[in-house]
């Protein structure tokens, strides 16, 4: 049996023949594992917890998902082959799969927490309404062998025309239960809580991959407050402290009821349409390798 196994997704849009066999030189006795359709992922990092000892993941966030729903003990290497790599990079990994092998050939444990919604492990965000509404806009652009999801630009594009649909006005379209109501809901492992390219987007400053959940949710949205809210976002300052949005930090359980139903995210990942959202910290969960 091998030392470790690396599962990898061909359709991740950096992932290559000649990048998987460059990592699997770096990182030496490994199995390699092909997914072959979504969830696949999922059963192969089942099927290798506690007999390997480590599962390497070459993919981009929505496989990171995938393994994170199917590992117990045994310990994550994740090597950014998509085109944001958000949890990888939160983790302070290098973009270059090659170099992040090498590096975690001989990286050290470190153990963190995931969220949960829904039952549905996430690593670095979940979110109720606008941005898992921009996720499934994007999706539905379709994927290819050669360039994976569409990248940023199209998320920007998906961002306006969504909001100038609405006349920058969202209002408020659900009930953050104990806390009142909001316009969309974001939940957050780590800060920065995805990336526009280069740049990272601080939703939730305060997060933490060793604490519980930071949830954000803006009480509603309109021209005027905009600008403010992109700007933190931008700065990762001043949103726990307005008025008019909803920040909870280090929290365990936080439980939204939808006005009508909303689309779900987790990393990411579309989850449909839901009415009830129950938001969980599962801390100290998971043992990933950093450099």
């Amino acid at each position: 049996m091998s030392r470790a196994v690396l599962i990898v997704n061909p359709f991740a849009s950096r992932v290559t023949d000649d990048r998987v066999e460059r990592v699997v030189a770096e990182l030496g006795d490994v199995d390699v594992r092909t997914t072959h359709s979504r969830g696949h992922a999922t059963e192969l990092a089942r099927e290798a917890d506690g007999n390997v000892e480590a599962i390497y993941v070459f993919s981009g966030d929505g496989g990171f998902n995938e393994v994170l729903n199917g590992v117990g003990s045994t310990p994550l290497g994740l090597l950014p082959g998509g085109g944001a790599n958000v949890l990888s990079r939160a983790l302070g990994l290098p973009r270059d799969p090659v170099v992040a092998a090498r590096r975690l050939r001989r990286a050290a444990f470190r153990r963190i927490s995931v969220g949960r919604v829904n039952g549905r492990r996430f690593g670095f965000s979940a979110g109720v309404g606008l941005d898992a509404e921009l996720v499934r806009r994007v999706e539905a652009r379709g994927r290819s062998r050669e360039r994976g999801r569409a990248g940023n630009v199209a998320f920007a594009t998906a961002a306006l025309g969504l909001l100038a649909h609405e006349r920058f006005r969202l209002e408020a379209a659900l009930e953050v239960r104990g806390h009142g109501r909001a316009a969309f809901a974001l939940a957050a492992n780590c800060d920065p809580y995805t990336y526009a390219g280069r740049v990272p987007l601080h939703v939730a400053p305060k997060a933490r991959f060793e604490l519980g959940l930071d949830v954000v949710a803006p009480r509603r949205v309109t021209p005027t407050r905009l600008p403010r809210f992109c700007a933190y976002a931008l700065t990762g300052r001043g949103q726990d402290r307005a008025r008019d949005v909803f920040y909870a930090h280090d929290v365990d359980l936080v439980e939204i009821v939808c006005d009508r139903p909303l689309p779900l995210h987790a990393d990411g990942e579309d989850l449909g349409d839901v009415r009830d959202v129950v938001l969980e910290s599962e801390r100290d969960a998971v043992s990933v390798l950093v450099d």
